[in-house]
């Protein structure tokens, strides 16, 4: 296996089972097949994209803490200043995710480690998952190689929660992490705060340790103490 010169750590909370999949079924399910036991069985991979703080990012970590030392995650928007060279071993893993490839398109040389990893990935029989704020066909892809080979990725847009959607979700990370998250307090919080998941996601972890610490309940007085936030809100 190939060493990064950086280790990436997965976030804990980043699973399937903490994922609240309803309208991305078909997605999950392909993401659950390619981090299987069966690497290089299920085709080349996929490319996934959407708006911010839809979950991209928590589901390439749950394919990688999946697959385990199989596969690896790099965050292309933390390396996109210092060349691509981390690029360099990945193909030595049956699986890589690469995520927010948006943040590399349209420089050459990135491109032209891109479409190197592509043709070693196919040679070496692995997969690759792509995540980005985009559809392929909307990426800012100079080299016409690379573009040609990430097209036959098959395409998944991941899509936004509703909001009933949400407070299913906040409740599903809630109980992921040991707390019973009321529908009136889950509510409470999305007429709150931000409506993002990103940032719904942090309020949960922010009162998740002040619960701990208070030894309470996550009721909307305690709630509301926490975030400071007046009764008339």
């Amino acid at each position: 296996m190939s060493q990064l010169v950086l280790p990436l750590l997965l976030a804990d909370h980043a699973v399937f089972a903490s994922f609240y999949e309803r309208g991305n079924e078909s997605l999950v399910a392909t993401l659950r097949d390619l981090s299987g036991e069966d690497v290089g069985s299920d085709g080349p991979g996929c490319w996934l994209w959407g708006a911010d703080s839809t979950g991209k990012t928590h589901l390439l970590q749950a394919v990688c803490d999946r697959a385990g030392d199989r596969s690896v995650y790099i965050p292309l928007s933390a390396f996109a200043g210092s060349g691509p060279a981390i690029l360099e071993g990945l193909a030595n893993r049956e699986l890589v995710c690469l995520d927010d490839i948006e943040t590399v398109t349209g420089k050459e040389d990135w491109e032209a480690a891109l479409f190197d990893l592509c043709n070693q990935l196919v040679d070496a029989g692995g997969q690759l998952i792509v995540a980005s704020s985009m559809a392929p066909r909307e990426s800012p892809i100079g080299l016409a190689d690379l573009a040609s080979r990430l097209s036959r990725l098959p395409v998944f847009h991941v899509h936004a929660l509703d909001e009933e959607q949400r407070v299913s979700a906040l409740q599903l990370r809630a109980t992921h992490r040991g707390l019973n998250l009321p529908d009136e307090t889950a509510r409470y919080l999305l007429k709150r705060s931000r409506r993002d998941m990103a940032s719904l996601y942090g309020l949960l972890d922010k009162l998740d340790l002040e619960a701990l610490r208070a030894q309470r309940r996550l009721t909307v007085p305690f709630v509301r103490d926490v975030l400071k936030l007046p009764e008339s809100n």
